[in-house]
């Protein structure tokens, strides 16, 4: 099969597959014909009316603005700090058992105690989603530490390599899965820590419109918000992750 034909096979069933969701979402609300559950066309005119008043756009930029911030922060220092921990085996030995601490307290404990400690403030909210996507960057990443091939690094070390170009030629194209994957499942955790921090102590954003939509009993209103963030998750997923990790690995036959 080539490659054009392979291409268009994919694309075929990938709709097919939305298809046949929107049908059983269809059939399913017909049958119902309840409230709790809208049809499709109803969602997407509350969709419409939603992003033309300018409430959709707007909470879902706030809630997008915190998401890239708690995200960049965590991951910057989790790359740091489980590359540290995977090459140092004293300093993992020590601050293992905190690790296994920070991943195990709930996120709506974290995020309770960032605002009694620190205030109903934007900082503190990114703060509550750094602490909790923090640990599973840097347990990640020390597996991956972890796994580098000693004989490359000894190698690196015999041509001597400075510490970037190591870093950069032999370190990073064996760590970019694990990154990859950090990225990937912290994109699908930190949206839902955030929903949960805006519905607790934010007057705007994805999680306080929710909120409204709940008391509402708005589940067109609910629908719709979802299926507008889940969308951009996906246009993110699309045209940046993808795009990189093919890139990133062009190394590997």
């Amino acid at each position: 099969m080539t490659l054009t034909k392979f291409l268009s096979h994919y694309r075929t069933l990938n709709l097919l597959s939305i298809l046949l969701f929107i049908g059983l979402w269809q059939g399913l609300a017909l049958y119902l014909s309840d409230n709790s559950l809208p049809t499709p066309a109803t969602v997407a005119e509350v969709f419409w009316q939603e992003t033309l008043s300018g409430q959709l756009p707007y909470h879902l930029g706030m809630t997008l603005l915190r998401l890239i911030s708690s995200f960049v922060v965590a991951m910057l220092l989790g790359c740091a700090i489980g590359i540290l921990l995977g090459r140092n085996q004293k300093l993992d030995v020590f601050f293992d058992n905190w690790l296994v601490i920070f991943l195990n307290i709930p996120a709506l404990v974290t995020i309770i105690l960032c605002y009694v400690w620190f205030g109903l403030v934007e900082s503190a909210a990114i703060l509550a989603v750094v602490i909790n996507k923090l640990p599973n960057v840097v347990v990640t990443i020390r597996e991956g530490t972890r796994a580098l091939d000693k004989d490359l690094l000894e190698m690196a070390r015999c041509y001597r390599f400075s510490k970037l170009k190591t870093l950069r030629h032999v370190i990073w194209p064996q760590l970019h899965p694990f990154v990859m994957g950090a990225t990937r499942s912290g994109l699908a955790l930190i949206w839902k820590i955030i929903l949960v921090v805006e519905l607790l102590g934010r007057s705007n954003g994805m999680g306080y419109q929710l909120h409204l939509f709940f008391q509402l009993f708005d589940v067109a209103g609910i629908l719709a918000y979802t299926i507008a963030f889940v969308a951009v998750i996906q246009v993110i997923e699309l045209l940046i992750l993808k795009p990189l990790d093919r890139k990133a690995g062009r190394w590997r036959r």
